[in-house]
């Protein structure tokens, strides 16, 4: 037996544990957790089955709504670059950026004019906004430090997010900057709009981080550090960051106002965000009421 096993309970289909994704899934299109969500999280970790959050997010953007649902197991974020523990606040696992990979990507974003955002473990940082558009982009990031642009730091950067207001789409945008790369990194990108405090956004974004798995990094954690088979663990999410955790996941599940590749790639498509969608995944896989 690996350890964690006897500590953690079976759902009907033979899962143990259930990867949750945030922005689009666990929070819906307002910003806010439902409360049939919240109770049927919170019952299903207390039945013994392991709920993890897997995030895009940085500690602090996730701290607070790990606290809000109660939960005390690790978690992915910075798309897989770093694994939280609420319990102890700090992170267990840290990857930062190299400098051949920082450098080119700032320099990159200087020559376009667009709009960045460093971010280490515990802070993030964005230069004085130029216009109103910089300004309503940087005023939804939470906790972030304004400096002169000049002043960004370069050092122990877990992600660097480039926006543009140039590009119809993100995936240019993403093929530019991986152009300019001299080193290895993993690149998430997406419209801005995609997020709550952004629908009116025309931002197109791309998130460069450390080389890893993404937010299959979850599973890795959990076989390793926790004894859990991937084949045990469904997960639950809406958008493309979404998709390395599908394809290692015994069962993938889509949100229904997800993006299109995640439906594609997913097992299984639910309601939306704003539904009772997660509550009733939970009572269905794990036969879990609240």
């Amino acid at each position: 037996m690996k350890p964690g096993d006897a500590q953690v309970a079976d759902g009907r289909g033979g899962y143990a544990a259930l990867l949750l994704d945030l922005d689009g899934t666990v929070v819906d299109p307002k910003g806010q957790i439902r409360e049939s969500t919240r109770r049927s999280i919170g019952a299903l970790s207390d039945s013994g089955v392991r709920v993890m959050i897997t995030t895009g997010r940085s500690v602090t953007g996730t701290e607070k709504v790990i606290e809000e649902l109660g939960l005390e197991g690790t978690a992915v974020v910075f798309n897989g670059a770093g694994i939280w523990c609420p319990k102890e606040r700090r992170l267990l696992e840290e990857q930062i950026l190299a400098e051949r990979v920082v450098d080119p990507v700032m320099d990159y974003a200087e020559r376009a004019g667009h709009l960045v955002c460093v971010m280490l473990a515990d802070s993030k940082f964005a230069p004085l906004p130029r216009d109103e558009i910089e300004e309503q982009t940087i005023s939804g990031l939470q906790d972030v430090t304004i400096v002169d642009r000049a002043e960004l730091p370069r050092e122990y950067l877990m992600r660097i997010t480039v926006f543009s207001r140039e590009h119809a789409s993100s995936l240019p945008l993403f093929e530019e900057i991986s152009s300019v790369l001299r080193g290895p990194a993993y690149m998430t990108h997406f419209p801005l709009n995609m997020l709550h405090a952004y629908r009116e956004s025309t931002m197109q974004v791309v998130d460069v981080h450390p080389p890893c798995r993404g937010k299959a990094e979850a599973l890795r954690w959990l076989k390793d550090v926790e004894g859990i088979d991937p084949l045990r663990v469904a997960c639950v999410g809406d958008a493309t960051n979404d998709l390395p955790m599908f394809a290692a996941s015994g069962l993938a599940v889509a949100m229904g106002d997800g993006m299109q590749e995640a439906r594609d790639a997913a097992d299984r498509v639910i309601g939306a965000s704003d539904t009772d969608a997660i509550a009733e995944l939970i009572a269905e896989l794990f036969d879990v009421s609240i």
